[in-house]
């Protein structure tokens, strides 16, 4: 069947053959008169892609962050509410008035002026001036800086 089918196209099939040959042909010769009439440019271009990615390499290289992780392993003191005992020199050289104190204490347990408000049944702009005098007195900008503060002294526990 086969043979039948090839003797029967042979002519077709020798013209398809000598076509894609001389397609082939023309296209190598096409791309060699390419390649020797712009050679200069051909090899600009790939010079130019390499140093366009080197480039790329580099600055990635140069502007990527130099951190380094380092784990540091530190005991943490944890006093019980229990054994506290507040120092009470301290206490008068600080100038706090009891009500600061307080405050301090709530702050120290992780509330917001709201809650401290709500829990001391007063208005939230007292609790405001009352954080502002405590800040000035403990010469403090933050609540995390009055309360570390409030804890190296014996204030809070």
């Amino acid at each position: 069947m086969s043979m039948n089918f090839l003797q029967k196209n042979k002519t077709m099939i020798l013209y398809g053959l000598s076509l894609a040959f001389l397609l082939y042909f023309l296209r190598w010769l096409e791309l060699r008169v390419v390649i020797i009439n712009n050679a200069f440019e051909i090899y600009a271009g790939i010079i130019a892609v390499l140093f366009t990615g080197l480039g790329i390499w580099l600055a990635i290289k140069l502007t990527r962050p130099k951190t380094e992780t380092r784990i540091i392993e530190k005991e943490v003191y944890r006093n019980n509410d229990s054994d506290f005992v507040l120092n009470q020199n301290a206490f008068e050289q600080s100038g706090l008035s009891k009500r600061e104190l307080e405050v301090l204490g709530l702050m120290a347990g992780g509330l917001s002026n709201q809650e401290i408000a709500d829990t001391l049944f007063v208005s939230l702009n007292t609790i405001k001036t009352h954080t502002s005098s405590l800040f000035e007195k403990m010469e403090v900008k933050r609540r995390t800086q009055a309360i570390e503060a409030g804890k190296r002294q014996g204030l809070i526990p």
